[in-house]
């Protein structure tokens, strides 16, 4: 059998120069749409032949820094101010985002918990099918914007995944320190293969992530470094020439190097957070009280770090069920210009 082709089609030629806008079009027969597709909104900015620039935001439905700085990039440039391409797509997961919700509602999967995915699969497969083997492959450079959504909250930072290519791996980093956050989180042996960033890594296309916040609404200091640091790739790049930069030029790298230092939660209860993203930790330090909130005779508990390292996300919730992540902790690696 031969390679099996997406069901998604594009509504406007990629190809064609210009400025268009148009969406990616699912075919999914559902109560909503039993005979039609389901639209993904993308602006396609096609001029000259220079590099080509994949923009993603909303891969996840309920964060929305990501999407908001990636509107205001489409309305900023002209077709005459660039040479190349930038396709740009504010909301992947675009059902998941008229409901505000991290997964796809048409089938409650999760954009990023899905590559390589499944052409013949349902909406959320197909399209990592798609992304992974038709559209990414037709571009230099991938940008993938996510914050913490409404369950969590991340200190800013970029994902440069440690690819076995070590070729790779380097352009990630330009790629990251051009985004120009001063933490780079290194996606070492404990990333997840069914993410953006993986599918990237077997396409052989250089690409970065960001974590920028969190708590589901658009925080205008986030937007702004995410709208900044898009142009700053744009001109590394060379496809916009700009004055947008983020101060300082010093970078921080940090990794998930033992997954048993985060902090998970012991059972349903309150979680009273006394520390915050971005708090370097030691081990034996209270990371806050759980509170057995339905059942007030029990007494509250510490919940203590066993590892020290930097908190690189909380959990943005009060009430948590059991497994919930509470406190995600990363280790610093070294500094570097």
């Amino acid at each position: 059998m031969g390679k099996v082709r997406s069901r998604i089609r594009s509504s406007i030629d990629l190809e064609q120069m210009g400025h268009q806008v148009g969406e990616l079009m699912i075919p999914w027969s559902d109560n909503a749409v039993p005979l039609g597709y389901h639209p993904i909104p993308i602006i396609n900015i096609k001029n000259g032949t220079g590099k080509k620039l994949l923009i993603v935001g909303g891969n996840h439905g309920d964060e929305f820094e990501g999407p908001s700085a990636i509107m205001r990039v489409s309305q900023r440039i002209s077709v005459s101010g660039i040479n190349g391409q930038i396709l740009l797509i504010p909301g992947l997961s675009f059902d998941a985002i008229t409901q505000s919700r991290r997964t796809n509602p048409l089938d409650n999967k999760n954009m990023n918990r899905v590559f390589p995915g499944n052409p013949n699969g349902s909406p959320t497969e197909m399209l990592a099918s798609y992304l992974e083997n038709e559209l990414m492959q037709n571009f230099d450079a991938i940008i993938d914007l996510h914050s913490g959504g409404k369950a969590s909250f991340f200190m800013p930072c970029s994902l440069a995944y440690k690819s076995q290519n070590g070729k790779l791996f380097q352009k990630n980093l330009e790629l990251a320190k051009a985004f120009g956050i001063s933490t780079i989180w290194l996606l070492g042996k404990n990333n997840d293969n069914r993410s953006l960033n993986s599918a990237a890594d077997r396409a052989n296309i250089p690409m970065i992530a960001a974590e920028l916040g969190g708590g589901g609404g658009v925080d205008p200091d986030m937007t702004n470094m995410a709208e900044i640091g898009i142009f700053n790739i744009l001109n590394h790049l060379k496809i916009y020439k700009g004055s947008d930069t983020l101060a300082g030029s010093k970078f921080e790298k940090i990794e998930i190097s033992n997954p048993n230092a985060s902090i998970y939660s012991p059972a349903f209860g309150l979680f009273d957070r006394i520390v915050k993203a971005g708090d370097i930790i030691s081990k034996g330090q209270t990371a806050g009280w759980f509170h057995y909130i339905t059942e007030p005779e029990r007494a509250s508990i510490k919940l203590k770090f066993e590892h020290s390292g930097i908190i690189l996300a909380h959990s943005n919730r009060g009430i948590v069920k059991k497994g919930e992540m509470l406190a995600l902790v990363a280790n610093k690696l070294c500094l570097g210009t």
